[in-house]
């Protein structure tokens, strides 16, 4: 159930004519009263003999008895209340029920006997609106302030008495919801979003990763984005206005929206914050769109370490230091679905979409420590479009394997800080993860297995061992996976480059993320490929490459992590595990 305060006005009469007409596109059915303050207010809709204009005349008459000077301007207050598509249909003594109980709870008349004067009108199945007069009956203003959140807080209790979808409350933090009005007119152009939410996701997409105010404004402009410029008489940059080219208003002209109002944190000075902590950290490396440095799949495994550090610390981490790394990586779920393949596309865009809701709460990001992650979005920006097959395609499954531990770690902190918004968003993410893992894993995990099945009984065997050697708690559900060939086929590259498999294994294993896998097997060759810089599709390993690598490890040379810079998050998990 969402109740939402509407602007107040100065015209009751004029909000009697749109709630008992046809509404804007015909949808208002059969508008009528259900309750008013005292049960025997005039019902323009059903009753032949009264008009709209009886009830105002109702509802304003305490607004009369005042003196001119004393009449509130903005006297009208409306309230809406809507279910959910999945709810049931609300009697008329129901929603009457639930109106005396929202006047009640939002101080417009709490039952003294002097509250304000309302009706609440209802023309739909699946909401009413309750509009009333802002002087109560002893000439007294009502005390409605907060009433929004005073009505969310009824509508909760009223979600579990009348059995209806729960909706998890907020914390002012959401972005902004689009108004009736664009969506009606992204239904009429035939978006599928408004124009609101079309550009609330380019701006984030601009934002990944970036350096410089020059680079989010390249970005932009790049996608398509009208900008327009708020410039001090300084000179110096006040804020920025963003619009789509054909979203256009009645005369013409784009509409025109500050990043502020597309979420909280896309307002100008916030996004400054992002690239103010890379600078305050030092120098990084410039990997500029004119001149990639990194390929799509080692843009892909630099974000999987980068993310992997990042859950041991919102495992245990502060909680400024976890805000930031959610920021963060929101960021590179951004900047993957911006780089994706065609047949994972829609689903990581409708994760990193869901997971905008999670990267945002009232605990304040202490910037720096989500360097290594907002690296690994920019990187993946600027590593270009990924393939669809290859080692693109490869490092794309190992990628959104560690993503969904990652999103999965998110949601467990938010539900410890009784986030429920973001935890319920973080984990519609994992769903759409979970889709475009499915899209993405089987054509590498599949010849992995027809290789595992194809290895001979003893070496078999010998992977056997060091699964139950390395993790023996574990042993027996992996050996009963679909997966485990796959699992056993990676653990004969590991020997083959010259690791210890039994080592890797039960390095790769002992974190307790692993719970929450659906395929222990899985992400176990996933975190062994990446571990032991094997090529995460496994039919391009060259057999030499495994010989070298055998001999470098020999030589004392071979490092089973990449190597750790100080300031990153690779450096924060090792405090953290102290």
């Amino acid at each position: 159930m969402i109740p939402k305060v509407h602007k107040q006005g100065s015209e009751t009469l004029g909000l009697l004519n749109y709630l008992y007409g046809k509404g804007t596109r015909e949808e208002h059915i059969d508008p009528h009263l259900v309750a008013s303050f005292d049960g025997m207010a005039p019902d323009p809709g059903r009753d032949p003999g009264a008009t709209k204009r009886d009830l105002q005349q109702l509802l304003d008459q305490p607004l009369q008895l005042l003196a001119p000077d004393q009449r509130p301007e903005k006297h009208v207050w409306h309230l809406s209340v809507r279910n959910a598509v999945e709810d049931r249909v609300l009697s008329d003594e129901e929603w009457a029920d639930i109106a005396r109980r929202m006047v009640a709870a939002t101080g417009i008349d709490p039952g003294d006997g002097a509250g304000c004067r309302w009706a609440a009108v209802r023309h739909a199945d699946d909401h009413i609106h309750i509009i009333a007069t802002l002087v109560r009956e002893d000439g007294r203003r009502p005390n409605h302030h907060y009433s929004g959140k005073r009505a969310h807080a009824e509508a909760r209790l009223l979600e579990v008495e009348y059995d209806l979808q729960r909706v998890n409350p907020g914390d002012g933090t959401a972005a902004k919801r689009p108004t009736s009005a664009e969506r009606h007119k992204a239904e009429r152009q035939g978006r599928k979003r408004t124009a609101r939410e079309e550009l609330r996701e380019a701006v984030r997409r601009a934002a990944a990763g970036v350096q410089s105010e020059g680079e989010f404004f390249d970005r932009l402009t790049a996608a398509g984005v009208l900008i327009e410029k708020r410039v001090a008489p300084s000179g110096d940059l006040l804020g920025y206005k963003v619009a789509l080219t054909d979203d256009l208003n009645k005369d013409g002209v784009p509409v025109f929206y500050p990043g502020s109002k597309l979420a909280p944190d896309l307002s100008l000075p916030r996004i400054r914050e992002r690239w103010a902590s890379d600078a305050a950290d030092g120098p990084e490396t410039d990997r500029s769109a004119g001149s990639p440095r990194v390929t799509p799949a080692t843009a892909r495994r630099q974000a999987t370490s980068a993310s992997w550090q990042a859950v041991l610390i919102i495992d245990q981490g502060d909680d400024g230091l976890v805000s930031a790394l959610i920021a963060a990586g929101g960021e590179m779920l951004d900047a993957l679905a911006k780089t994706s393949a065609a047949h994972t596309r829609r689903e990581l865009r409708e994760a990193a979409w869901a997971f905008e809701r999670a990267s945002r709460s009232h605990i304040r990001a202490e910037r720096g420590h989500d360097r290594a992650l907002r690296q690994a979005a920019r990187d993946l920006v600027h590593g270009g479009t990924a393939l669809g097959r290859g080692e693109d395609g490869a490092t794309t499954a190992m990628l959104i394997d560690m993503a969904i531990f990652f999103v999965l770690a998110a949601a467990h902190w938010h539900g410890k800080k009784e986030h429920a918004q973001q935890a319920a968003a973080a984990r519609q993410a994992a769903e759409h993860l979970h889709a475009a893992y499915q899209a993405a894993a089987p054509m590498y995990l599949g010849p992995m297995h027809q290789r595992g099945r194809s290895l001979s009984q003893p070496l078999l065997r010998r992977q056997t061992a060091y699964l139950r050697r390395a993790v023996p708690d574990l042993a027996e559900q992996v050996l009963a996976e679909p997966g485990w060939y796959a699992l056993a086929a990676t653990l004969a590259d590991v020997e083959n480059a010259g690791h210890d498999p039994a080592a890797l294994l039960a390095e790769a294993a002992e974190r307790r993320e692993l719970d929450t896998a659906e395929s222990i097997s899985d992400v176990l060759v996933w975190r062994l490929r990446r571990t032991a810089d094997l090529p995460a599709d496994a039919s391009t390993t060259p057999p030499s490459q495994a010989k070298r690598t055998a001999a470098a490890t020999r030589r004392g040379q071979t490092r089973t992590t990449p190597p750790r810079r100080p300031g990153t998050a690779t450096d924060s998990a090792r405090e953290h595990q102290r």
